[in-house]
């Protein structure tokens, strides 16, 4: 596993990785090396020397490591006990690094304890150009490094098309662009490229297709690593990744951005079904390869992981088939990816019948333990803790939910379906038990509603239910399926839990996009289709109590420079939900003036709405995942 930090759930995420991590650093860190005699002193003032090491490791011959604080003496980073800095004079080393940014202060508060002739480094001569920073001064500015990677895809008749709007505009951001790098499978470099942003709060598309035709690429299929210069208020590039087929659609799926930050396991990714072949896309998210083994595949819940046998070149892509590390294990059944932080949010993709589909994975939560006190949750908040699952019109579409561990310390799931009309009537309630972690359970609501309910759509609320006892920890998520039902296409998203609307509050919840709890707003992003594929959200107004009793909600239509073109006004019941399609509230011109990059903010000041968006076409392929909002 890599000895690095990279997000928790308090602090958010960490600086300090995502600078060490940018594909930048790398030949930056290399070239600092080189000018460092050896043996080098390690000086680590910070705790930085163990994530330094695991991500650039080519360091010199070190003659020790020299730590500021005495709790830090003795105590074991990148394999080596901490000395006082007291003893650096008599070391015998070279060169010093300082293992810190911004470090002159620390330089000279060091040079009486320099040995004799020993050459000074810092990792200042590897930060990134100023021209690249949106604060110059502080170099570990979160804004600094408001990064991600994405899936890029122009190979095999599929294409990708990422999708997203200027949204640090609404946080003071002035001038925003973006500098991206694509990798291709191998790892390897294929282009690199600075995009302007519009200047209001305008629509952002890369499309794999453009990139390879303007750049005279060959196929690729890699990565795409997304570098915001001039953001505010949010230091995560958020997107939406189409996926689609260039000939017939036969191909269409979306996926949410990823989660910027590596993790030790994720979850969430189903077992193949009969017929169908799954893919884990694991993509490397760092200049150090991943060891053969590091990767490992286990059912959820057998402790019984098989590891990847092949090394993963830097920024390399593999399609790992997951039948060929766990043979026989089929749908329902579902598999733990774990990883050792070599990765960000990975996607796995489904092929059936000449289809394919792509969804991502979950962050599996390490350290988090089973709170007792939301069994017993006061009555003024209701049912809690939902996760809001989409149903799409059921004469034309199947819907299939499956409850996902998503934490290590996870060991039952004590769950409820409570099933509601766009109206917001509850129609049922289906209790699935407390299930097992290693539990195959997926509910074909099918099996628990009359033929004509739902008929036009709705949703579900997935909830604790306490009966037959079992544990909770507020981190409850779940699988959801939609197919088709004449043609077989399908999709799939997955998402957690929160506690929706209700004015008090419990821990940090209901969430709020910016301030403390609780989140009583609505502000999510809406693309618009394209080359005949027509955009829709479902829109679910969860209550975990009762709250205002329809939703006064705005749909508000941008063109690509961010210009309000027209907004229409809708109501969504309280526990309810409502189908939007663009095109039923705005007229063809209207549509056709928002251009490409245009999209549709939803916004609501009187509740907290959920949302799962996509695209549908002629042939009756769709996608489906969850909204983001800002």
């Amino acid at each position: 596993m890599l000895d690095i930090t990279t997000f928790d759930a308090r602090a958010g995420g960490n600086v300090l990785y995502k600078a060490l991590a940018h594909p930048l650093a790398a030949p930056a860190i290399s070239a600092l090396y080189a000018r460092l005699p050896a043996p080098v002193a390690l000086v680590d003032p910070d705790g930085v020397a163990a994530a330094l090491l695991a991500l650039h490791p080519g360091v010199p011959p070190v003659a020790g490591l020299f730590v500021q604080d005495v709790q830090a003496i003795g105590v074991q980073r990148a394999g080596m006990a901490g000395r006082p800095l007291t003893d650096l004079p008599g070391c015998g080393a070279a060169s010093v690094l300082v293992c810190a940014f911004d470090a002159a202060r620390v330089v000279d508060r060091l040079r009486h304890l320099l040995p004799p002739g020993a050459v000074v480094q810092t990792l200042d001569t590897a930060r990134l150009p100023d021209a690249m920073l949106t604060n110059p001064k502080r170099y570990l500015d979160k804004l600094n490094f408001a990064t991600n990677f994405a899936l890029f895809r122009e190979a095999d008749g599929l294409s990708t098309r990422l999708v997203t709007a200027n949204y640090w505009k609404g946080y003071g951001a002035t001038a925003v662009r973006l500098w991206l790098r694509l990798y291709d499978a191998a790892g390897a470099t294929l282009a690199e490229w600075e995009q302007a942003v519009p200047t209001g709060a305008g629509g952002v598309v890369i499309d794999s297709a453009e990139v390879r035709a303007r750049f005279a690429l060959p196929e690729f299929t890699g990565q795409l690593f997304i570098h915001a210069i001039g953001a505010a208020g949010h230091d995560v590039v958020k997107y939406a990744l189409d996926t689609y087929g260039t000939c017939n659609d036969a191909s269409l799926s979306c996926t949410h951005d990823a989660n910027a930050w590596p993790s030790d396991r994720y979850a969430g990714i189903p077992a193949p079904a009969e017929g169908e072949v799954v893919a884990l896309w694991v993509q490397n998210s760092h200049a150090v390869p991943i060891p053969a083994g590091a990767i490992a595949l286990d059912r959820m819940g057998a402790e019984r992981p098989v590891a990847f046998p092949h090394a993963i070149a830097p920024f390399a892509s593999v399609a790992v088939d997951v039948s060929s590390l766990l043979p026989g294990l089929a749908w329902p059944a579902q598999i733990e990816l774990r990883c050792g932080r070599h990765v960000v949010r990975p996607r796995y993709e489904v092929t059936r019948g000449g289809r394919t589909r792509i969804a991502h994975a979950n962050v599996e939560r390490a350290g988090l333990a089973p709170d007792p006190g939301i069994a017993t949750l006061p009555a003024p908040l209701g049912r809690g803790y939902l996760l809001p699952v989409p149903v799409l019109p059921r004469r034309d579409f199947r819907t299939l939910i499956q409850p996902t561990p998503m934490a290590e310390s996870q060991r039952t799931l004590p769950v409820r379906l409570d099933v509601f009309t766009p109206d917001g009537r509850l129609v049922a309630e289906h209790f699935l038990g407390c299930l097992p972690r290693n539990h195959n359970v997926a509910v074909d609501l099918d099996t628990i509603l009359p033929p004509d309910a739902l008929a036009d759509g709705g949703h579900a609320d997935l909830v604790y239910d306490f009966r037959d006892g079992g544990e909770a920890d507020g981190w409850l998520h779940t699988l959801v399926r939609a197919e088709h039902r004449s043609n077989g296409h399908a999709a799939e998203s997955s998402f957690g839990a929160h506690i929706y609307n209700t004015v008090m509050t419990y821990r940090d919840e209901p969430q709020s996009y910016s301030g403390p709890p609780p989140g009583l707003s609505t502000r999510l992003f809406l693309k618009l289709g394209s080359e005949g594929r027509r955009s829709f959200a479902l829109l679910i107004y969860p209550a975990s109590a009762q709250w205002h009793p329809h939703s006064d909600t705005a749909l508000q239509l941008h063109d690509a420079g961010g210009a309000l073109l027209a907004e229409a006004r809708i109501r969504v019941a309280c526990s309810g939900s409502a189908m939007v399609f663009p095109d039923d509230h705005f007229s063809a011109g209207q549509i056709a003036a928002a251009g490409r990059g245009g999209y549709v903010l939803i916004r609501d000041i009187t509740c907290r709405l959920f949302g799962y968006h996509g695209l549908m076409n002629h042939a009756g392929g769709f996608s489906l995942d969850h909204m983001f909002g800002f």
